[in-house]
């Protein structure tokens, strides 16, 4: 993939999220939908730890594979497989993007981004956050959510297994509507992961950029 095509892609460095549709200004949702969300919720606030394999696929049809470490609350990492030299780690409230290519380094507020929701230490589908959509078919859940009061600036959706509740699958909407999708394989739960891991004052990547020890 293009890295100039993946600069753009929101997987996680978005903070404007797109423009939201209608529906999502004014959300109504039956008991079983609010049955679902509860379900969803449960299931995030037990996730500890997660490794899994991701594919990532642009609205274009261009599509990445990488390895994704995340550790609740507040911590991931999406590594690319090479040749991709991106890499992409929260820490420290920070979302921090590394091109090891270009040698260029972007932070931005974990809380500005999409995925701050997921790594929240308490996840909660409402408050800030407003849930527009629940969705089911094909044995899959799908949430959409957005902030509460700012609906134009977009939507993530969630897709999860129904049966037994688990993640599977993110889509977020860039500021020119243009949809990326993150899917999860090959997913373990529950080991441990060295904080190293998540370090983005690690000093190689210090070293990389030319910053002085």
């Amino acid at each position: 993939m293009d890295r100039r095509t993946l600069l753009a892609l929101p997987l996680a460095l978005s903070p404007a999220w797109a423009t939201a549709p209608v529906w999502a200004q004014s959300p109504v949702l039956t008991d079983r939908d609010r049955a679902d969300v509860a379900r969803v919720e449960a299931w995030l606030g037990a996730l500890r730890t997660m490794k899994a394999r991701f594919l990532q696929i642009a609205q274009n049809g261009a599509a990445a594979e990488g390895t994704a470490w995340i550790q609740r609350p507040g911590r991931m990492r999406f590594e690319y497989d090479p040749p991709e030299p991106l890499l992409l780690v929260a820490s420290y409230g920070q979302f921090f993007y590394f091109d090891r290519q270009l040698k260029q380094a972007t932070t931005l507020p974990l809380s500005s981004t999409p995925l701050g929701i997921l790594l929240r230490d308490e996840v909660r589908l409402s408050g800030d956050v407003t849930v527009g959509r629940v969705e089911r078919g094909g044995g899959l859940l799908r949430v959409t959510v957005f902030r509460t009061g700012r609906a134009a600036e977009g939507r993530i959706t969630l897709v999860f297994n129904d049966n037994p509740v688990e993640l599977r699958q993110w889509a977020v909407v860039d500021a020119q509507a243009q949809e990326t999708r993150v899917t999860l394989s090959q997913a373990e739960y529950g080991g441990r992961f060295p904080a190293i891991l998540f370090d983005f004052n690690d000093p190689r990547f210090r070293e990389e950029l030319g910053i002085p020890q």
